[in-house]
């Protein structure tokens, strides 16, 4: 690549790096994995990068890499023979306490990554159900349904720990995201 595109290659990342760090970590709820899939991605970037630039948004197509990047991980058999410790995010959830963001956040880690995948597009990227579709590949009907299982099965594991003042905090928190889904 001529010095300019590397120099304008090395601005984007540098100035999209926590964001896209961010977006890894909430797919991935580890730190080291998010760092591994950013890193990943900003390969596979610079590689297209010619094409990236030219797009209407750099950073949907970077989203959209990333993504697909994590559902390829997660189908691959070394991830399922390998399971890395989990950390937590350090920075807690706007509208919880310290519980019930930890009662959320282990709940979405056991969804599977697909759900997961859906859920951050929609919720924390802020998508509408045709985008999330062209980023995963597949129809707005899957991104529909995915939506409503990743949400039924996060209210069926909170309901469960709902014994607890954090519990019902988490299931309210998950009801106002179906609510402004509908």
């Amino acid at each position: 690549m001529p010095v300019e595109t590397d120099a304008e290659f090395a601005e984007y990342v540098g100035v999209r790096l926590p964001s896209l760090r961010r977006l890894a970590l909430l797919l991935c709820h580890d730190w080291h994995c998010a760092d591994d899939l950013v890193q990943a991605s900003i390969t596979k970037l610079y590689v297209h990068w010619h094409r990236a630039r030219k797009a209407a948004s750099v950073d949907a197509y970077v989203r959209t890499i990333i993504v697909r990047e994590f559902l390829h991980e997660r189908r691959s058999a070394w991830a399922r023979r390998v399971t890395l410790g989990s950390l937590l995010p350090d920075r807690p959830a706007a509208d919880l306490d310290a519980d019930g963001a930890i009662d959320l956040r282990a709940a979405i880690a056991t969804l599977p990554p697909r759900q997961r995948a859906v859920l951050v597009l929609r919720y924390y990227c802020d998508l509408d159900v045709e985008h999330s579709a062209e980023i995963l590949g597949c129809s707005p009907g899957t991104v529909k349904s995915q939506s409503a299982r990743a949400l039924a099965s996060l209210r069926r594991q909170l309901e469960a720990s709902a014994n607890t003042q954090s519990g019902r905090g988490a299931v309210i928190a998950v009801d106002n995201a179906v609510e402004e889904a509908i």
